[in-house]
């Protein structure tokens, strides 16, 4: 029998849970749950050669054949497929050892105590995965050496990061304890921390501390340092971005727009501090002490407040809204440590959990509440809980649509709702409409120092320098935010790359369709089809304005 797209791409979505088994559970899919992801070279090799298979197979089929729904669908699997490809081909285990969840061991410690194990065959799978965990740990040092026989080293800093985050108490952060636990679960589990766990953390720590020696230094953080580096960062922009925008493009384009921010530092600065200067007003939004938070109560209040603000007013700038609340949440205790401030858990496609804005309640009163409702819009509402919130309530969409990979279509609408909550008028004062324009100058900054680092060689100190110049980052943010780029190259480029892409979309169709352009409409449009790359975007975005000039 021929082949169609929707099998096509539900072959896909197989294919790609299989290989990440861990995420399956996390979403609510697992077929497989006791498994852990496996990261050896042969099980690489494998998704590369099958996502070659259904991409060929996909574009086989003749167009003669498809509706414009499948037409869709068929370029989210050519997209899919080639990033899949990109990041096998790319390699990244080989050279990627740091505290955040891109690590092997780190992301365990993010993803695991996710995974629900309040029914006796989930508890179970939980064992399992836990007994896992010596061979998943010994697989990714095997490639970490393999990486660095081959030249392509780990970053010093980002490994001696792991090497503290592994520290021997660690393995007791994936303890659970479900409310229905029986005795041999919680016997069965202090067992295997203690005999598999613990020591396999040890062991990992131990195989990363040997690479030490061969690691660069904050001189040469870029990929650009590596064999092929120039290659791999393609390869990563390509998968980031879905775009060919070359790196110096996209580095003039970061230039341009922190430029462009300074007169409405300037116009919000005179309000806020009465200067216009804008190293005074960097210097406020840094050391201020009337900014900082109070409570770690206050932390989860404001979010809460900002969200219920934006969730009144959305049914006057969306035609279709997200029905399930955003739930807010403290960040977990293992990860709070090494977590940024805030950030989003989608909800589990099977409804086992819901959406989730977690707010990172540690050290509190050490850090600035500027960014907080902007953070909020933009992981929350109208950011990506509307986002992924609407793609599970359209029950006809290919699952596809809901898991795939589309960086900067999803965190291009995030950074995209940060200034669409500010026409909605969700923001509480000038202080917080602030907020806005420092996430705009770290958002542009990202496409300056990634591509610096990655494409234009530059040093880790240049990059937390032109940061410290050009943005109202604290030393501290900065210092975490350029470690998140040398650790996870090219994903840093897909938030204002998204966003500018979305925001010419939108100017385009008001261009075309004048007096008809409903932007209610033109919302529910860029939501309604699931994640997409942003060509694929764009054909949709013009199949609406011909089905509304009508």
């Amino acid at each position: 029998m021929a082949d169609t797209v929707i099998a096509l791409a539900d072959e896909l979505v197989a294919v790609l849970l299989a290989a990440d088994p861990l995420m399956a559970s996390m979403l609510g899919l697992g077929t497989e749950p006791e498994l852990l992801n496996d990261l050896s070279e042969a099980a690489a090799a494998d998704l590369r050669a099958r996502c070659v298979d259904i991409a060929a197979r996909a574009d086989a089929i003749p167009d003669t054949e498809l509706s414009d729904r499948e037409r869709i669908t068929r370029a989210l699997i050519t997209h899919e497929t080639g990033s899949n490809i990109d990041l096998v081909d790319a390699a990244q285990i080989e050279f990627t050892v740091s505290d955040s969840f891109v690590s092997p061991a780190a992301g365990l410690l993010l993803a695991l105590p996710t995974v629900p194990v309040d029914a006796p065959d989930l508890a179970d799978a939980y064992l399992a995965r836990l007994a896992a965990i010596p061979e998943y740990l010994a697989v990714a040092a095997n490639r970490h050496r393999a990486g660095t026989e081959a030249g392509r080293t780990l970053v010093g800093r980002l490994a001696e990061a792991a090497i503290r985050q592994l520290a021997d108490d660690t393995a007791d952060l994936l303890r659970r304890e479900p409310t229905d636990a029986t005795a041999q679960f919680l016997a069965r589990q202090e067992e295997l921390i203690s005999s598999a766990v613990r020591p396999a953390f040890a062991a990992y720590r131990a195989a990363v501390a040997d690479l030490l020696p061969n690691a660069r230094t904050d001189e040469q953080p870029g990929v650009c340092w590596l064999p092929d580096g120039e290659a791999t960062y393609a390869r990563l922009t390509r998968v980031h971005t879905a775009t060919d925008r070359s790196p110096q493009d996209l580095h003039d384009t970061g230039v341009a727009i922190i430029a462009g921010l300074a007169e409405e530092y300037r116009e919000l600065g005179s309000r806020v501090f009465g200067t216009t200067d804008l190293a005074e007003i960097f210097t406020h939004l840094r050391e201020d002490m009337a900014l900082r938070w109070e409570s770690p109560q206050q932390v989860l209040d404001t979010a809460r407040t900002a969200l219920a603000r934006a969730a009144e007013a959305a049914p006057r700038w969306f035609g279709v809204v997200a029905e399930e609340p955003c739930l807010v949440l403290p960040t977990p205790p293992g990860a709070a440590s090494s977590s940024i401030p805030m950030y989003y858990l989608p909800p589990a496609l099977d409804g086992s959990r819901p959406g989730t804005y977690y707010a990172n309640t540690q050290n509190v009163t050490e850090r600035s509440r500027v960014i907080a409702e902007v953070t909020a819009f933009h992981e929350g509402v109208p950011g990506h809980h509307f986002q992924f919130a609407l793609m599970d309530e359209h029950g006809d969409l290919p699952i596809l649509h809901k898991l795939a990979d589309a960086n900067a279509y999803v965190e291009g609408w995030g950074l995209y709702s940060e200034r669409l909550a500010d026409e909605m008028g969700l923001y509480s004062d000038d202080v917080a409409r602030l907020g806005m324009l420092v996430y705009d100058s770290m958002r542009a900054g990202r496409l300056v120092v990634d591509t610096g680092m990655h494409a234009l060689g530059w040093s880790r100190q240049r990059a937390v320098d032109y940061l410290r110049a050009n943005t109202p980052m604290t030393i501290s943010e900065i210092n975490t935010e350029i470690d998140r780029y040398i650790g996870y190259p090219g994903q840093a480029l897909a938030y204002m790359v998204g966003r500018l892409e979305i925001q010419r979309l939108r100017a385009h169709a008001s261009t075309v369709l004048g007096d008809r352009f409903d932007l209610r409409g033109f919302h529910d449009a860029v939501l309604g089809s699931g994640k997409l790359p942003l060509s694929v975007l764009d054909t949709v975005i013009d199949e609406w304005i011909t089905r509304s000039g009508h």
